[in-house]
């Protein structure tokens, strides 16, 4: 009986080396993230106490769009992300559930 000889190389690392992006590229699009994330959280801050006031809004979902300072609010996550879609095709928004933090569930 015979054996194969022939080994495959092992492979390690990632698979594509070629799209690893370097340490700057990764620090500044954090950094951009972090002020997008601002900008639309300064907006859901403002709106957030007229639209959870008396309750009829509480546990609904708002899509921020920044560049406009519009917002769009459903009680479904994703019909909000869909109108805000809909509306700014090509722009981005953050999406927050209307209560006192701005976010759903627990870690």
């Amino acid at each position: 009986m015979t054996e194969s000889t022939a080994k495959q190389p092992a492979r390690r690392g990632r698979i594509f080396p070629e799209r690893t992006l370097p340490p700057e590229e990764l620090a500044r699009r954090k950094a951009e993230d972090e002020v997008f994330y601002r900008r639309c959280r300064a907006i859901f801050e403002h709106v957030r106490p007229d639209l959870i006031k008396e309750q009829e809004h509480y546990g609904w979902y708002i899509a921020v769009e920044p560049d406009s300072s519009d917002y769009l609010i459903d009680v479904d996550k994703m019909q909000a992300h869909k109108k805000a879609l809909e509306k700014y095709p090509n722009s981005r928004h953050c999406v927050f559930c209307l209560n006192e933090t701005g976010t759903t569930g627990t870690i």
